[in-house]
């Protein structure tokens, strides 16, 4: 029992990791905060992040000797497609603290929606984890908050249902690396029509290749198989709250890779975050023994 904890707590803890890492790497792509125009466009960005996707699961699922007992689901794949698409057209025009309360605040409603329509029940204890948690998350990003744009907003409010929706089909999976692997390859035909629907205005620099690259191969395939492998054991709404660490993570990147200032905002917005994942992760064991 100890053991399975730790090793979901580890699972979640390198997820959230690569998911911080991705909105790094997508920001850098699609948008560069030196003033630069961005290296590659989103519909590029795209394509190229799921195809990098789809060839490195392609290559670890060939040294796998563990036969796949899953196919994935046209669901989950276009769930993913739907994410990684209105992500990558909505950051054009977001601020990063804006695209992130708009994402994560859809994330957790997806989750905790579905959750409750399938009969789920939150106990006073989880909707107070809840509710400190997304308040630290809110003062975290506030200073970086903007008006958004319609457009921006549309999207990826529906970037943050279709990734609620993706999460929800990762719980409880038997085989995460086959579930993750044929998402991501049941993702070519989509792909195929955006290709085709942009073919005149790809453009995309060295730089925004690597990037994207970079973002498929590592932060999403290996990152996505690692989410569906914690998944197996986390509640929804665990799953659900502890994505509100992800703009945490990446700021504590910044203090020890870019020697940016330790803030007060961050430090109580941290303890607020992790002290209502806490309170809901608590509760659940207590529940559970």
């Amino acid at each position: 029992m100890q053991t399975q904890i730790f090793k979901t707590t580890l699972y979640t803890l390198f997820a959230l990791i690569a998911f911080a890492g991705n909105s790094v790497l997508c920001r850098l792509a699609l948008a560069p905060e030196d003033g630069n125009t961005q290296v590659i466009d989103a519909a590029s960005f795209t394509i190229i992040r799921l195809l990098a996707g789809i060839f490195t699961l392609a290559i670890i699922l060939s040294f796998n000797r563990k036969k796949a007992s899953s196919k994935g689901s046209w669901t989950g794949a276009f769930a993913l497609f739907a994410y990684a698409a209105g992500f990558s057209y909505a950051y054009i025009t977001l601020d990063t603290g804006t695209g992130a309360l708009v994402l994560f605040g859809s994330v957790q409603l997806t989750l905790i929606g579905i959750n409750l329509a399938k009969g789920g029940r939150l106990a006073m204890t989880e909707w107070s984890g809840l509710l400190i948690a997304f308040v630290g998350f809110v003062y975290l990003v506030l200073p970086n908050i903007g008006t958004p744009s319609i457009s921006g907003f549309i999207l990826m409010t529906l970037a943050g249902l279709a990734w609620g929706l993706y999460t929800y089909k990762g719980l409880g999976v038997s085989n995460p690396l086959a579930e993750t692997s044929f998402n991501f390859f049941r993702t070519l035909p989509f792909v195929a029509v955006l290709t085709a629907l942009t073919w005149t205005h790809l453009s995309a620099s060295t730089q925004g290749i690597l990037l994207a690259v970079a973002s498929g191969a590592i932060t999403s395939a290996v990152g996505y198989t690692i989410w569906y492998m914690a998944l197996r054991q986390l509640h929804p709404t665990i799953a659900a709250v502890s994505q509100l660490s992800v703009p945490v993570i990446a700021a504590i990147g910044g203090l020890i890779f870019v020697n940016e200032p330790m803030t007060s905002r961050l430090m109580i917005s941290t303890a607020m975050i992790l002290g209502g994942i806490a309170l809901i992760v608590f509760y659940r064991y207590k529940a559970a023994n």
